[in-house]
């Protein structure tokens, strides 16, 4: 619009000074003709009629004057008026009104200026609405796009967002203003309107002038942050963020990369007494029977061991996937519970440790219950309990009916004396592999760290709920929830 005025300015400056160039030209001639027809007879009445001539002379100054005039605001009104059409119409053109156009019919300079001009118009009009079109175009991307997009300029104040981007915005504004600051960070005034998780990558793209790329904890939650410049003429004028969720694939992973660790400690142990104790038994190192039979003892105890494990992840695969075969029918959990009660006695008493049962009286009945599936969920439990719960301590397991949420259900609880579970570990531990110990004993402690994670996946096809209590020192509860009713 600048660009206009200027033009406008410069074209009318050169038409005015052409104008009066003119209006001098016609007065010269008009006075070289008067004073042409004054000359044709000035010697003749010159010395009879010097009074008259004096007169004839006056009036034809004015007369030539009175033309003059008229002539030159006839010229001025006829060039200044097409003048004006183009300014005003430069004038719209300058608010925006860019379908503007100018009516000037004549084929002189003036008319071909106007043309000119029109053609500009025409040409800027379809530019503009081809660049709303592109503008429209990438906006309803932007709004559609799942990724939070947010655009700074170069003092770091926020000038373009998506829907996304302005939640996300919100959220982490009330983060606390310390969070990951530093010294420079905080001297430096363009990082006060950045979220606080973005300023050093932000300072760090302005300070260096290309993209990158960082991940970033905010809570708990992970974001993956792609941030390049906005150049404009090797000048970096500001900065674009592409901000993406990716907690659900760092969870995942992070349950590869700890499945991969896992499944490798748990199979080299076993595998390399497997093979150190039949390298014994093939050199023949093993001299008498008893040792014999105790080496084969262990290759049997580790084979069973590394079979438990692949039954585990098996079962566990597919229940998150949702490929098990669930048998559900009427069942009595008094029943149940008591044979796994006896199952585990021997073990117990092996152990010595005190396996106690309390059931109430009346028959613990479910409509809808896989035998099977809940033995083995009681299995795992009980089997958990016993590996963490010393010599001389006790386990609990008992059932009842009991009322939560308005609904009637089977508590089942499996209750232990043992080591107990540590506070922050309690969350993880029906997650696959997880394991409080951080030592990862064996022997008689050891587990595949499966165990729990198939019991929740069990309990969760029943519908019903699991919940732990636990404190180191104090030993561990294990609370089960059936419905007794059937649900969809």
């Amino acid at each position: 619009m600048a660009f206009l005025k200027r033009w406008y300015f410069k074209l009318w400056h050169s038409v005015i000074g052409k104008l009066w160039m003119t209006i001098m030209l016609l007065v010269a001639v008009v006075l070289l003709i008067l004073g042409v027809f004054l000359l044709q007879y000035i010697d003749i009445w010159f010395q009879e009629n010097s009074h008259d001539v004096k007169v004839l002379f006056i009036i034809t100054a004015i007369i030539g004057f009175l033309l003059s005039t008229f002539f030159a605001f006839f010229l001025s009104t006829k060039i200044q008026q097409p003048l004006l059409q183009l300014k005003n119409a430069a004038d719209l053109v300058s608010k925006g009104n860019y379908g503007t156009r100018v009516n000037i019919s004549s084929s002189d300079e003036i008319g071909q200026l106007a043309n000119t001009f029109n053609d500009m118009t025409d040409k800027l009009d379809k530019l503009i609405h081809e660049l709303n079109k592109e503008k429209n175009q990438l906006s309803s991307i932007l709004r559609s796009m799942g990724d939070s997009v947010i655009t700074f300029d170069a003092d770091g104040c926020v000038i373009l967002t998506n829907p996304s981007a302005i939640f996300l915005i919100r959220e982490w504004s009330e983060l606390d203003e310390d969070w990951q600051a530093d010294e420079e960070m905080e001297a430096d005034s363009k990082s006060s309107s950045i979220p606080v998780p973005l300023r050093e990558l932000f300072l760090a793209v302005m300070k260096e002038g290309h993209e990158k790329t960082q991940k970033v904890h905010v809570r708990s939650s992970v974001w993956s942050v792609v941030m390049a410049p906005l150049l404009s003429m090797d000048t970096i004028r500001g900065a674009v963020a592409v901000i993406r969720d990716v907690t659900e694939e760092h969870k995942l992973e992070k349950m590869r990369a700890d499945f991969v660790a896992n499944i490798s400690h748990e199979i080299r142990t076993p595998l390399s007494m497997l093979q150190g104790y039949s390298e014994a038994l093939l050199d023949d190192i093993v001299v008498s029977p008893e040792e014999r039979n105790e080496l084969v003892q262990v290759i049997y105890d580790e084979s069973l061991r590394m079979g438990r494990l692949v039954n585990d992840f098996l079962d566990n695969a597919r229940m998150e996937a949702g490929h098990t075969a669930m048998n559900f029918n009427e069942l009595n959990l008094s029943v149940l519970v008591s044979r796994v009660h006896r199952k585990f006695l021997v073990y117990a008493k092996e152990r010595e440790v005190h396996l106690q049962l309390a059931l109430s009286d009346e028959p613990l009945i479910i409509q809808a219950g896989d035998e099977d599936r809940l033995e083995q969920v009681l299995t795992n439990l009980l089997d958990n309990a016993l590996r963490h719960t010393p010599s001389d301590n006790s386990i609990l397991l008992a059932g009842h009916y009991s009322e939560w949420n308005k609904e009637r259900w089977v508590e089942l609880l499996v209750k232990d004396e043992g080591q107990g579970i540590p506070k922050e570990d309690v969350p993880y531990i029906f997650e696959r592999f997880y394991k409080a110990d951080k030592a990862r004993t064996r022997g008689i402690s050891g587990g595949t760290g499966l165990g729990l994670a198939i019991v929740k996946n069990l309990i969760d096809l029943h519908h019903g709920e699991i919940h732990v209590e636990s404190a180191i020192g104090e030993g561990t509860v294990f609370r089960i929830l059936l419905p007794v009713e059937a649900k969809k």
